[in-house]
């Protein structure tokens, strides 16, 4: 009988997820990541997105209070941006960090994880941005033959 280490047993489950199957964590992960609010968090905490005018944020990563990262997401509630705050930290992508001052300062920051899983997004987030034109226009053909198609059928 042999014995595994537990990086051979780690190595084994690796290649045992497929997002395919019906029980797999890994549909988990990307039902969570594939939210816009995460999108959208891990791209202001790696610095891409609106910044204020004339104030520089440098080219990489930062931490970022709460309240920065609320004035970044347009529409996202108190809620919803502490939920998703909490489940990023809880996969191990984002950190917390509370400073004892007064009144008490907390910041977030993206993990080495949650910087590999940011690289990612922003290609998605860059596509999304530079092919919105054209998904327009597909949407309001495809609009305007469904209009003809029900004008015919009456």
């Amino acid at each position: 009988m042999s014995t595994r280490t537990a990086a051979q047993q780690r190595a084994e489950e690796k290649t045992s997820y497929n997002a395919f199957m019906a029980g797999c964590p890994s549909r988990q992960l990307l039902e969570r990541i594939s939210d816009k609010w995460v999108a959208l968090i891990l791209a202001a905490l790696g610095s891409d997105g609106p910044h204020r005018p004339g104030v520089d944020h440098g080219d990489g990563p930062r931490p970022m209070r709460y309240s920065e990262l609320s004035r970044r997401l347009a529409g996202a509630s108190q809620k919803m941006l502490t939920q998703t705050l909490r489940s990023l930290e809880v996969d191990g992508l984002v950190t917390r960090t509370v400073t004892p001052t007064v009144p008490v300062t907390v910041t977030y920051e993206l993990t080495d994880l949650g910087l590999s899983l940011n690289r990612v997004m922003a290609g998605l987030k860059d596509w999304a941005e530079t092919h919105m034109t054209e998904v327009l226009a597909h949407r309001e053909e495809h609009h305007r033959a469904a209009a003809e198609q029900n004008e015919l059928a009456v």
